[in-house]
């Protein structure tokens, strides 16, 4: 089939799937009733899973309740946030580095023995090849990994092994390596290459560092999953673009009947690099599997894939192609079976990596509709597709399957909810771990289709909120978001205890201030350093004096030991804004540049007094500052 008839094909079958996902109707006054019970959480109590958004090109992660559906707080992570001064004092700036946005894709939960173990959540950074850490103890950014040497595209990732080991990775662009180098893009087959990237993660502090990574012929990786159980120490990621091609994609990339997935054994690459196989690269070391194998192999899937998910039994590996009406079930035991007897396609490896028979390892294809994309599970033997162009999340039977569903697939197919519309992920409590909650699948659509109240052209996104619990799905609510989630986790409110204060002796910043004594402002050199301690209602000291070109480094505490009990610090004309949790310390450094009196105020409001908590920065031309103001060595502040 030549390409314009597949475009043209394609677009008439998005169209259809368009037109015909309207709105729920002949819902009776009964069912609405029932539905709004199902999703109500009364004023005062609270909702029973936290659910997290990625945030995409936001840069950041959205946690809201379920089953209300209700936005609770953004954690900032790869972008500036105001509302919680991120990115504005010294810590978070350092941590963003030189990138002040990212493209947060995929969420993963740390976890323990393939079970949540509400530690830490890990996102990437499609743009900018990061990852971060979440710590769920404060909700709030901890460390920013890269960008990852090697690699360019951090989509493929981020997917957590069973214990935590490993965060792994895959990029979804391919160039020339090692970066820097300069290939013409005519030559992407031959002179370009992909990377799978081990990041070890420490199993007491979370702390990551670059493990190993993976060469890959130049694929675009798209999404991946772990093992667990029977294919524990594996990992599987599908692609597109198996072509190599390197312009309009769109057609170059769609010309293969199937695209592969890589089936990567992450435990024998860690091996690999402790025997010394792997070759340096950057300072990382570098597994070519051409040249050590048993590392990397590929399989046959559905063409133009997105979603690949580990069921919870660990045996089961579901591949969702966009551009067919199927989803492809692997089956890892005649995956283990192919590998061992070398059961390979005769001469179709790919530089150098074998590639298994497509009938030998794949167990069956669900005909579940119109653009499959992910598949998730609720643990009691049954799997959810989201689909793209029918617009619906479908329930299907997970294998072993009896005879007559082998010879009638459609058998497997259990049950199908509409959406609203053009759902592109999708998640299911629990769904990568070994023991999913199985009670609600939250529905992601990427257009929403004007069910809320007009808001011009810039439009939110609907999530949709499905009680799976029964044999039949139910939607029972939705909701907006910001743009744009791709993928989320479910956690359960009551397995994590998060600190609503700092006690005063974790803080060990050595800049702390406790007392109105440790307080003040002191000069050495053109060097002024000023310790507030802040409390409801004031700042102590509140006036720092200093000289234009002086370096002004700043360090307020938040000295409340209440919860709620918020202070904000915001600098007038320069562009400062910092929030102190309570227990906390921040720091901000500055070089004055321009004479002046600069009022700085609390941002938060904190108590009846919030208005009158505020201060003045001093700049005076050198040599004009009067005796009291900081122009000598010692203390100086009106407010001592």
């Amino acid at each position: 089939m030549k390409p314009t008839i597949i475009l043209n094909a394609v677009a008439l079958v998005i169209t259809l799937g368009f037109t015909s996902c309207g709105k729920q109707t002949g819902t009776s006054q009964a069912e609405r009733s029932a539905n709004a019970v199902a999703s109500y959480v009364a004023p005062g109590e609270k909702d029973e899973y936290y659910l997290f958004y990625s945030g995409g090109h936001s840069g950041q992660v959205f946690v809201a309740g379920i089953p209300s559906l209700r936005h609770i707080v953004t954690i900032p992570v790869f972008a500036p946030y105001p509302g919680t001064g991120y990115g504005f004092d010294d810590e978070s700036k350092k941590m963003l580095g030189d990138f002040t946005w990212g493209d947060v894709h995929h969420p993963a939960l740390s976890q323990t023995n393939s079970k949540y173990d509400g530690r830490w959540l890990f996102v990437n950074d499609n743009a900018n090849n990061r990852i971060a850490r979440i710590d769920l103890r404060d909700f709030k950014t901890h460390q920013i990994l890269g960008p990852i040497p090697n690699s360019i595209g951090n989509h493929g990732s981020s997917f957590i092994t069973e214990n935590s080991e490993y965060i792994l990775c895959a990029t979804r662009f391919s160039v020339p390596l090692p970066k820097g180098r300069v290939a013409d893009p005519k030559d992407y087959e031959k002179e370009f290459s992909g990377m799978v990237s081990g990041i070890k993660v420490d199993p007491q502090t979370g702390e990551m560092k670059v493990g190993w990574q993976i060469l890959t012929p130049p694929f675009d990786w798209d999404l991946g999953s772990t093992g667990k159980g029977p294919s524990s120490g594996w990992a599987f990621w599908t692609s597109y673009n198996t072509e190599m091609a390197h312009d309009t994609l769109e057609v170059n990339a769609s010309q293969k009947d199937r695209d592969l997935c890589a089936v990567v054994n992450w435990r024998a690459a860690e091996k690999a690099v402790a025997e010394g196989k792997a070759e340096m690269m950057d300072g990382v070391p570098i597994i070519d599997p051409a040249k050590v194998p048993g590392i990397l192999y590929f399989v046959a899937i559905g063409k133009s894939p997105h979603g690949m998910d580990v069921d919870p039994s660990g045996k089961w590996i579901v591949a969702g192609g966009k551009l067919q009406p199927t989803t492809t079930v692997l089956n890892f035991e005649k995956i283990q079976q192919a590998i061992a007897k070398k059961d390979f396609v005769h001469g179709g490896d790919v530089r150098g990596v074998p590639v298994l028979e497509y009938n030998d390892v794949v167990e069956g294809e669900v005909p579940v509709g119109l653009g499959p994309l992910h598949t998730q599970y609720d643990g009691k033997g049954n799997a959810y597709t989201s689909m793209f162009i029918d617009s619906a999340i479908v329930k299907w039977k997970l294998p072993p399957w009896t005879d007559e569903e082998k010879k009638d697939m459609t058998k497997t197919v259990l049950d199908k909810v509409q959406a609203h519309f053009s759902t592109g992920h999708l998640v299911v409590a629990g769904s990568d771990t070994a023991q999913p909650y199985g009670k609600w699948c939250v529905a992601m659509n990427k257009l929403s289709a004007g069910r809320h109240v007009n808001v011009g052209p810039s439009q939110p996104e609907s999530s949709q909120l499905i009680d799976i619990s029964g044999d039949k799905m139910k939607m029972v609510a939705e909701a907006y978001t910001e743009p744009e989630p791709h993928f989320a986790q479910i956690l359960k409110v009551s397995e994590i205890q998060p600190a609503e204060v700092y006690p005063k002796d974790e803080n060990k910043d050595p800049n702390a201030v406790w007392e109105k004594a440790q307080s003040g402002v002191t000069r050495n050199g053109n060097q002024v350093t000023a310790k507030l301690m802040a409390i409801r209602s004031r700042y102590n000291p509140d006036r720092i004096d200093a000289q234009v070109g002086d370096e002004l480094t700043v360090h307020v505490t938040n000295v409340e030991q209440t919860r709620d009990m918020i202070h904000g610090f915001g600098l007038i004309e320069h562009n400062v804004n910092m929030v102190m949790d309570p227990g906390e310390t921040k720091t901000f450094h500055i070089k004055l540049t321009k004479p002046g009196v600069f009022p700085f105020y609390c941002t938060n409001f904190c108590s009846a007094l919030h208005q009158e908590m505020q201060g003045y920065l001093v700049v005076w031309e050198p040599g004009k500052a009067p005796a009291t103001g900081a122009t000598g060595t010692g203390s100086s502040g009106g407010s001592q």
